[in-house]
């Protein structure tokens, strides 16, 4: 039986093509642009360097103050003060402690009050017991809260009150009367009566 070899399969050349070069490839390749490099996305941490954080590993007994904000996961018996700034309990976080505080967010456990001047959010996973004083409170599904909330108005400017016109009687009787000691003044005529919600 006759098998075809590989030699026999290929094309056979022109001896004129196979002296010549193709010059179809070159023509059809563009020039080359010079692009400038790309530039590398800054990392997260940058973006977030003024963020406090204290680890899990991290006991603290006494009082915790700062003017950052704060990832605290950790343990802390005492007081923390985070006035202006916003406070994130982590999942490993474990704290007996009263936390002031703009924004609280927990995601471990506390016991003790929290006061918050704006929000306080409770994540699936987290534990507190004692009260809470807020504006603005989340509660997410799962969440384990064992205490009284309290919330507080958000803080507007009062809208100015208009001062009241006075002490006249509403019914005024007589040919021409005035109120003594009122703003505004009621005239009837003779044998009429006359009032504030009577339309004229």
């Amino acid at each position: 039986m006759w098998k075809a070899r590989p030699e026999d399969s290929r094309p056979t050349l022109n001896p004129s093509q196979s002296a010549q070069p193709s010059l179809a490839p070159a023509a059809a390749t563009t020039p080359s642009v010079n692009l400038p490099p790309k530039e590398t996305p800054k990392p997260v941490t940058e973006a977030r360097a003024d963020v406090g954080h204290i680890g899990k590993s991290v006991v603290i007994r006494g009082e915790l103050t700062g003017n950052e904000d704060l990832y605290l996961d950790g343990e802390i018996e005492g007081n923390i003060n985070l006035r202006d700034h916003k406070l994130v309990i982590g999942p490993n976080g474990k704290i007996k402690a009263t936390i002031t505080a703009r924004d609280v967010v927990v995601h471990g456990r506390v016991e003790g009050n929290l006061i918050a001047s704006e929000r306080v959010e409770l994540k699936r996973c987290c534990s507190l017991t004692g009260d809470v004083t807020t504006q603005r409170i989340v509660i997410e599904d799962g969440a384990y809260f064992k205490g009284a909330i309290d919330i507080k108005e958000p803080k507007e400017p009062r809208a100015e009150t208009r001062k009241p016109m006075g002490t006249a009687s509403s019914v005024v009787s007589g040919s021409s009367s005035s109120s003594t000691g009122a703003s505004a003044i009621l005239t009837a005529g003779t044998g009429t009566q006359g009032s504030f919600s009577d339309p004229k």
